[in-house]
């Protein structure tokens, strides 16, 4: 009868290789939230711009329309200030961009938008 072998010497080598790749899982899960996180700001950035040059344009504030505008998260890194021209207003939107990764910084994320005035 021939020797048969079954298999029990393996059985921790599956965990051992999962172990080895989840750091590499666990970078690419971050990267990913960090991109979204990063199409996320620069949307809510657009969202701001427009809605404080919407109020500015009616003779309210431009800043305070802004920071309603975006996520409560983000409202406090939000700066929105207005740009006034003859007859339009320009408000350039700037949003600081939140980091997953202590100690990195993604800068911010800066939407304009420009409306007529409100006579």
């Amino acid at each position: 009868m021939p020797y048969v072998r079954t298999g029990r010497r393996d059985r921790g080598q599956v965990a051992i290789e999962y172990l080895g790749f989840l750091p590499i899982l666990v970078l690419v899960a971050m990267a990913a939230v960090q991109l979204g996180l990063i199409a996320y700001t620069a949307q809510q950035a657009g969202t701001a711009a427009r809605a404080g040059a919407r109020g500015a344009s009616l003779q309210q504030s431009a800043g305070q329309a802004c920071r309603a505008a975006v996520s409560g998260w983000l409202a406090d890194g939000t700066d929105c200030p207005p740009s006034y021209a003859a007859d339009e207003v320009t408000v350039t939107a700037t949003v600081d961009i939140p980091s997953i990764v202590p100690g990195w910084d993604f800068g911010d994320a800066t939407r304009t938008a420009t409306m007529p005035l409100d006579h």
